[in-house]
């Protein structure tokens, strides 16, 4: 779940510079007026001892003496205690959700080509995607319910239940998010992007494109469109923006940050679109296609071959729609290469830590492209890379540990792909897609115009989902399977699905983790969020259908 990663990054960074609060003593409303006795009163030790307090002495009358609160006296101010934050789950998420599977499973009449066994585990999975929807607990904890829930009550066993955490696919999402961190912690995202505000940055549009094009190139060795957001473009566009005397939350925020961001956040679904290991959900899509027998072969080349053109051209075309759709009131910008080259030579030279990850990472991306030749997974080469990372010190094992998001991705993820695996196995799947099949057949529908609908509603769905991921989990399988159902070749159904994944994250304000990250800066406000949102879904629902249609036509997809 990417709208996790930034937050994982942020609190991370933070845990080794904690220190301690100091105690202070105040007066608790009601209390009798205080007296303060001329003894040192007792502190608090170091948090690595045992706590000890010295025991309090006996006080001489002779010692006490009143002290009377006048208005000035700002020490004996009543302070009222923060409320204390609600402990557990939500209760009226959670009441939806569970009653959401409690229907299914018991008023629902269950089909005659379904199992009782599937039945019961559809009701469970439902319940798990109402709970990531509306989140009555953080979402690892709510899948390790859904997955408890399988277990107690007999639906699945525990090995069974646990078969996914041993997914390749999934273990390569995790370890991502170490690279993520190791581009973040050297600097070499930050460096790679500000070279290209000092090659193109002398006009807005110039600018918009250098922030671009450097998200496109790191985007395959950084795979969380999240991270790249929050670790890396952000406070680019910020430092630019201010610079520029565009302020968040004001009407300065127009001259450049407000059209910066929405570019950036456009443009960040093509860049995580064109490559496999852009993000996280691109590798979940295709082993949730590999659950249904779509195997596709070479994958890293497969998809970027199919990718290439139509979001090269989206990439290229939406920076200029932009600026002619929501123009900034500052054209030029002849100070940002300048800047650029000034916090170039504050960097200083490249870092040995920086050179390191840049040839990790050209081994890993060259391991994931020539993988399949050499009898390499995918998974291996991305260990090969962490284990490298990990013995010349660029990250430490507690940078791993310390990666929230990463673990947290690992619990839900496997979860889902394991029950999802499970209704595929069950028979689930196959008699949804034989109903939705049959539903087309009856409506007359030529695959072309099936292909179309279904793919449009798998897009504009997304309005009901707060995470790409989530949207994965709960309708990849079911969509893929009407595909097939209604004679969609299978590998552009598969891969059309996925790309729509990626562009979908741009919606809204709360469909993707770097939206969230984008909104939060304020320098969009929210009606122009949906507008924009809606208005750049329909042209890029243009531009990949226009030029993905000949495109995949030509590589042979259909």
């Amino acid at each position: 779940m990417e709208s996790l990663a930034l937050h994982s990054l942020s609190t991370s960074f933070s845990l080794s510079s904690r220190t301690s609060l100091p105690l202070c003593s105040k007066p608790i409303c009601g209390s009798p007026p205080s007296v303060l006795p001329s003894f040192p009163f007792p502190t608090l030790r170091t948090s690595l001892k045992p706590v000890l307090f010295s025991p309090l002495h006996k006080i001489p009358k002779s010692c006490l003496s009143t002290v009377h609160a006048t208005p000035k006296d700002d020490s004996l101010l009543i302070q009222t205690p923060s409320p204390v934050p609600p402990q557990g789950a939500k209760p009226v998420p959670f009441v939806i959700s569970i009653a959401i599977g409690l229907i299914v499973r018991f008023l629902v009449p269950k089909p005659v080509a379904v199992t009782p066994q599937a039945w019961q585990l559809l009701a469970i999975f439902l319940s798990t995607i109402a709970g990531l929807v509306l989140s009555p607990l953080p979402v690892g904890a709510w899948a390790f319910l859904g997955l408890t829930t399988s277990i107690v009550s007999k639906t699945l066993s525990f090995s069974t239940a646990f078969g996914a955490f041993t997914n390749e696919v999934i273990w390569l999402i995790v370890i991502s998010f170490f690279f993520a961190r190791g581009f973040v912690k050297t600097g070499l995202g930050d460096r790679i992007a500000t070279y290209f505000v000092k090659w193109l940055g002398k006009s807005t549009l110039g600018l918009s494109y250098g922030l671009t094009l450097s998200e496109a190139l790191i985007a395959p060795a950084m795979p969380s469109a999240t991270a790249r957001a929050g670790g890396v473009f952000l406070p680019i566009i910020k430092s630019l923006s201010l610079s520029a005397g565009s302020k968040p939350g004001d009407g300065s925020s127009k001259k450049l940050g407000s059209y910066l961001i929405k570019t950036q956040l456009q443009c960040s679904g093509n860049s995580s679109a064109l490559f496999l290991t852009a993000a996280a959900q691109n590798l979940l899509c295709l082993k949730l296609a590999e659950e249904l027998g779509i195997i596709i072969a070479n994958p890293w080349v497969s998809w970027f071959k199919a990718a290439s053109l139509p979001a090269l051209v989206s990439l290229l075309a939406t920076p200029f729609i932009l600026y002619k759709l929501y123009p900034p009131e500052t054209k030029d910008t002849p100070d940002a290469p300048a800047m650029a080259a000034k916090k170039l030579e504050a960097m200083g030279p490249v870092s040995r830590n920086e050179w390191i990850m840049v040839g990790t990472m050209l081994i890993a991306v060259s391991l994931w492209v020539c993988g399949d030749a050499l009898g390499i997974l995918s998974v291996v080469a991305a260990m090969i890379g962490l284990s490298v990372l990990l013995l010349l010190g660029v990250l430490d094992w507690d940078d791993c540990l310390s990666e929230k998001s990463a673990w947290d991705t690992l619990a839900w993820f496997a979860v889902l792909v394991g029950m999802a695996g499970q209704l595929t196995h069950l028979g689930v799947v196959t008699w949804m897609s034989n109903c939705v099949g049959k539903l087309l057949q009856s409506l007359s529908l030529s695959w072309p115009a099936a292909f179309g609908f279904l793919q449009a509603a798998y897009f504009f769905i997304h309005y009901l989902f707060a995470s790409q991921t989530a949207h994965v989990g709960a309708l990849f399988s079911a969509f893929l399977a009407m595909h097939l159902a209604a004679g969609v070749p299978a590998v552009l159904a598969a891969l059309a699905l996925a790309y729509n994944t990626n562009l979908f994250g741009a919606l809204t304000h709360y469909s993707s983790g770097q939206a969230a990250v984008y909104y939060g800066a304020g320098y969009v406000n929210l009606p122009d969020v949906f507008r924009i949102g809606f208005i750049m879904a329909l042209i890029n629902a243009t531009i990949w259908g226009v030029v993905g249609t000949v495109w995949w036509k030509f590589l042979g997809l259909y």
